[in-house]
């Protein structure tokens, strides 16, 4: 046989079973992206995030994902935790923040974020992740599914374990729009044309059940939503009067359609340019 022709088989068997990725050094970061083809972690050096004081309106959610990050940062028993609810509501930010606040509080644990559509090599990560001397939050954004995506089947590996279990030293933290994970009008759909309607979703919709900790995200007020701008503005020393503010603030929301914490950093961002303040 040809040295071609071996070198192609050999391509052909490290493409069927890649190398283990090799774990990097914990030490070199607070935060980490998860990445495929080849499987790594890399370090993030400055994590896009606002601090925990800045989030308004969602005072409960707040206080009770930190209780259970500080536990979980012990090394206590601590809960998976879905943040579902009305976009732009702070729930990412939320995870962030909370992350920060436990680093403040003298605790090491690493946030590593994983992608939806790299699911399938969870448990790639969860064997890196195993042995090592420190505590992970696993963290995915804007986590759904659709009819026919088998991904849902890898998130299993991180909140139930399988035999082997899910590792004493990862939590897993996801947040999305959807309250079950999957669209309403999909599960109705299945529901109508299915033999046994019971059975038809059950697999999917139970995968939200799995999560310990549902914490409910809704559209702020405008009481909130002006709030949420003032903070901003104190802290990020930008001057203005409420009146002005408020005249603003209520016109940019109504331009939009919506009033969010998103939309309140957006006026924001608008106003420290304006004002010549760098964010």
């Amino acid at each position: 046989m040809s040295d071609a022709a071996l070198m192609r088989i050999a391509a052909a068997l490290e493409r069927i079973s890649p190398p283990t990725a090799s774990a990097p050094d914990f030490d070199a970061a607070d935060a980490f992206v998860w990445h495929v083809e080849p499987d790594h972690l890399e370090p993030v050096a400055d994590v896009n995030r606002v601090a925990l004081e800045l989030l308004v309106g969602i005072d409960r959610s707040r206080d009770t994902l930190l209780e259970n990050t500080l536990q979980f940062a012990r090394g206590l028993p601590a809960n998976n935790a879905l943040l579902w609810g009305a976009r732009g509501m702070g729930k990412s930010s939320l995870v962030k923040a909370i992350h920060a606040a436990v680093l403040t509080r003298g605790h090491s644990l690493k946030i590593v974020e994983v992608q939806r559509e790299d699911l399938p090599s969870i448990g790639q990560l969860l064997a890196l992740l195993r042995n090592a001397p420190t505590r992970f939050l696993l963290f995915c954004d804007d986590l759904s599914f659709s009819h026919d995506d088998e991904h849902y089947k890898s998130l299993k590996a991180v909140l139930d374990g399988g035999m082997v279990g899910r590792p004493d030293n990862v939590v897993f933290y996801a947040t999305s729009n959807r309250r079950h994970l999957m669209p309403r009008d999909m599960i109705e759909n299945e529901r109508g044309s299915a033999i046994n309607p019971s059975e038809a979703v059950e697999e999917k919709v139970s995968l939200s059940d799995r999560f310990g900790l549902w914490l409910g995200f809704h559209s702020c007020t405008q009481d909130e939503y002006l709030e949420m701008i003032r903070r901003y503005c104190d802290a990020y020393g930008v001057e203005i009067t409420m009146e002005t503010l408020r005249a603003e603030a209520v016109e940019w929301a109504a331009t939009r359609g919506a009033r969010s914490g998103r939309v309140a950093w957006q006026y924001f961002t608008d106003l420290a340019g304006r004002r010549g303040v760098s964010l």
